[in-house]
């Protein structure tokens, strides 16, 4: 147990002293800094949140998905990561362990107003990578809000995260995470146990799309509240899928723009990961 004592932020103690950070965690904040422009600009290429969407909308498009069951593992305040797969999925789980993000979430749904972010551009983009007239954007919307069957509590750090009569017995068909685990982890080997522990909500032969950080020490998560993020590399997030038992189909990255780095964090670049368990 004397090994644990180095950092704060190793083994158990991390895991706590991880949870105590996001006490703070400001949706509204968040949203700010990632989902507005310049990183959410749909009349750039080279932007990070279309590249971003048309890397989701290929992947749950390519005709290997199959299945009713889509969860969506730290969902945070963001829906941005469901608006392809809710036209595959019948039914999609959306997660978050704050209940702040949680309300976010249930705003939107419940369609009351006072959200922090207005989802019109994007469900619009999608609609428009799907070949639809952006118009469309208000039946995505009803599609959306009708195939979110709850908005449920996770720790990624429980071997079992979600609430045992969460999911049928056969697990999940696809899950989908983005920038969860990395910014809830202590450190390399807690990134790879939660990606064990999600696994196990996953029925085999059932697909991971992955989203998340690479080379990111740090990210602000309102003013002053800045969270430590554990800094990966392609490789890392190779060996990582592969020790947690997951098949890789697909990496993609994103290197940022000198644009895009706008001080509210210090990524280097984006993976895109289309993964199948074993």
């Amino acid at each position: 147990a004397k090994s644990h004592m180095r950092s704060p932020l190793l083994g158990l103690n991390g895991v706590a002293a991880m949870k105590a950070c996001y006490r703070r965690f400001d949706p509204a904040a968040y949203l700010q800094y990632n989902y507005t422009p310049p990183r959410a600009d749909f009349t750039r290429k080279d932007s990070i949140v279309p590249w971003k969407l048309a890397c989701l909308h290929r992947a749950f498009t390519e005709g290997d998905m199959s299945g009713e069951l889509l969860v969506d593992i730290g969902s945070g305040p963001t829906l941005y990561q469901v608006m392809s797969g809710c036209e595959v999925f019948s039914k999609v789980l959306l997660t978050d362990f704050l209940e702040v993000n949680r309300q976010e979430l249930r705003r939107w749904l419940q369609d009351e107003g006072q959200c922090s972010l207005d989802w019109t551009p994007y469900l619009q983009h999608v609609c428009k990578l799907e070949g639809r007239r952006p118009s469309a954007w208000t039946e995505k919307a009803a599609k959306l809000r009708q195939v979110v069957a709850d908005i449920l509590p996770i720790d990624v750090h429980c071997s079992q995260p979600l609430a045992p009569d969460a999911l049928p017995l056969a697990g999940a068909d696809c899950l989908v995470s983005c920038f969860c685990l990395e910014s809830v982890s202590p450190d390399l080997a807690a990134f790879t146990r939660a990606l064990g522990h999600i696994g196990k909500l996953l029925r085999p032969g059932g697909h991971l799309m992955l989203i998340g950080a690479l080379g990111e020490s740090y990210y602000f998560a309102g003013p002053g509240v800045r969270i430590p993020v554990v800094p990966l590399n392609e490789a890392q997030v190779c060996t990582s899928l592969k020790e947690s038992g997951y098949t890789l189909i697909r990496l993609e990255v994103y290197t940022l723009t000198q644009d895009m780095r706008v001080g509210v964090d210090d990524v280097t670049g984006v993976f895109f990961v289309k993964a199948k368990k074993d």
